[in-house]
């Protein structure tokens, strides 16, 4: 019997994993990876802030909620077996004003019903041995939250899955995946169409989904709108002023986390990111514009009723964005001993956000399949922390659910 042939579209953490996962599974497949860059975990696998989120704000019983508690214990177990850094120095979720006690109610209970472990309510004075220099009224406690570099444990897996017999094809942009009968076939973005037919395919195109999807003959929405990031790292000389995680309540009508305060794996401290449209899908470095994906979401019914709907939030954004000092003193309304601290830009990360066309951001991951291909379509933070369980869920419960 010859052995199943896979094609992974996408050479970032998810699609790493479920190469992984399927060579783990069944040692004798053929997986092959695509990868449109040089190297594999060029995008927001390498540019984001590293945390592996335990689990605090996601609706009970969804894919996220789900995926992210999985992802949690199968990010710290391949670590260790990896001898990759996994530091674990806590998160406060912290409550300024009153009006935001009842938003931090609610998170504490979404955690509980996540099975969060050790997560916990805390006053000002707890806040205040945990976070010296952080103020409050109240916050929630998550010391199991942890940092990690994706892009370290993206390399391993690249590595692993190589060792185990697969192929990675980088410089090879995928045009189209193609359904014919009961083979899949691969066409690049050269018009060459890959010599080998597969059995089935997974698409993990990050800020490419939606085109590549409806390429391939899959639904023409959710769209992707993508959102830029920026984080600063702090002069070096005050970074112990912040020992861990310190988050805002995030205001739920807005799918941004707000300002924070990060932890790095290489000890610095980051603060950010802010959230606004980003002039290009991989624009990372701000300085440079693709007309291709502007006009893609400016003849966007959807982005539209999305704006309309978000003005308050977006004049907030855009000052953080046009001011440095303005950016630091927002995340210094929780530690104010930091408010003219000095700052250099970092890493810079692009939000694949799923939009439907009625202006509404998807919130869940989507995974949607056909009979031969899966297609992720929305798979944001907490994408990074959930990366192996989302493997572990296409190949065990999708491709492989007979």
């Amino acid at each position: 019997m010859k052995p199943l042939r896979y094609a992974v579209i996408g050479g970032g953490i998810n699609g790493l994993a479920v190469a992984r996962q399927l060579l783990l599974d069944d040692p004798d497949v053929r997986v092959t990876v695509f990868e449109k860059e040089e190297a594999v975990a060029q995008h927001q696998s390498s540019h984001n802030s590293g945390v592996v989120h335990a689990g605090l704000y996601y609706e009970p019983g969804g894919l996220k909620a789900t995926l992210c508690r999985r992802g949690v214990e199968l990010v710290k177990r391949y670590c260790e077996q990896n001898a990759l850094p996994y530091d674990e120095c806590g998160k406060v979720v912290v409550a300024l004003g009153e009006e935001e006690l009842p938003r931090l109610d609610a998170i504490y209970r979404k955690a509980l019903a996540n099975g969060v472990p050790d997560v916990e309510m805390i006053d000002a004075a707890r806040l205040r041995e945990i976070e010296p220099n952080c103020v409050g009224l109240r916050a929630l406690y998550s010391p199991r939250t942890a940092i990690v570099s994706y892009g370290q444990i993206a390399q391993r897996m690249a590595q692993e899955i190589e060792e185990r017999g697969g192929t990675i094809r980088l410089n090879a942009p995928v045009q189209r995946v193609i359904e014919r009968g009961d083979q899949v076939h691969i066409e690049l973005q050269s018009g060459e169409m890959h010599p080998e037919a597969f059995d089935s395919a997974i698409a993990c195109s990050g800020l490419q989904s939606d085109r590549l999807a409806q390429q391939s003959g899959d639904a023409a929405t959710p769209r992707i709108v993508p959102f830029f990031g920026q984080y600063y790292v702090i002069d070096e000389a005050y970074k112990s002023h912040v020992k861990g995680l310190i988050y805002p309540v995030p205001d739920p009508r807005f799918p941004f986390l707000g300002v924070h305060f990060t932890k790095r794996i290489d000890g610095q401290m980051t603060i950010g990111p802010n959230a606004f449209i980003s002039l290009g899908r991989e624009n990372y470095h701000g300085d440079r514009f693709s007309l291709r994906d502007i006009a893609d979401y400016l003849s966007y019914p959807g982005f539209w009723k999305f704006a309309s709907r978000n003005v308050p939030a977006t004049l907030r954004e855009l000052k953080t964005v046009v001011s440095e000092r303005i950016f630091v003193r927002e995340a210094a309304r929780y530690v104010p001993a930091l408010a003219e601290v000095g700052v250099t830009p970092a890493v810079r990360g692009i939000r694949a956000q799923a939009m439907e066309s009625n202006g509404r951001l998807v919130d869940d991951f989507v995974i949607r399949q056909s009979s031969r291909v899966t297609h992720i379509r929305n798979a944001p933070s907490p994408g990074a922390t959930s990366s192996l369980a989302i493997g572990e869920h296409i190949v065990r419960n999708l491709i492989r659910r007979d």
